[in-house]
């Protein structure tokens, strides 16, 4: 098996930067929607029922599937001989990043369901705030990955 995933290197690697991509952007931009929404929109309108649709297919058309592959071929990567010293600290912290960066996904997937079953309770500034969540870990993502200081 070993022999396997180290003669899909290459692609595994090349699926797992496209499919990181393609989360983030999700990640990035629906809590861009939820401040817009929150901010600008009135509840029951037709405007908020635009909204919840854009979120919905956001969430589950785009970034569910690159999450999943994300995972997929990311754990591929972890399993092929060489690529990950799990004896570093880098890989440690990158993973526990990933984990938060898995948390910060199910947690929007939440928020969406407040919006549609209209339970929102954040304001558009909390929604900004948790936006950075991503930004960091993703920081902090690249730099374990690119230059593995420990």
């Amino acid at each position: 098996m070993s022999d396997f995933l180290s003669s899909l290197y290459p692609w595994t690697k090349s699926l797992h930067v496209i499919s990181v991509i393609a989360w983030m952007a999700g990640i990035f931009y629906l809590p861009r929607l939820f401040v817009r929404h929150t901010e600008s929109v009135e509840i029951g309108s037709e405007t908020d029922l635009l909204f919840q649709d854009m979120e919905k297919k956001l969430f589950k058309v785009i970034m569910n599937p690159a999450f999943v592959s994300t995972w997929i071929f990311g754990l591929c990567l972890v399993f092929t001989p060489g690529v990950v010293d799990w004896t570093s600290g880098w890989s440690w912290i990158k993973a526990a990043c990933v984990i938060a960066m898995t948390w910060f996904h199910h947690w929007c997937g939440h928020r969406r369901k407040d919006f549609v079953a209209g339970n929102n309770r954040l304001t558009g500034k909390q929604y900004r705030l948790m936006n950075e969540v991503p930004t960091l870990l993703m920081i902090v993502i690249v730099i374990m990955i690119i230059a593995r200081p420990f």
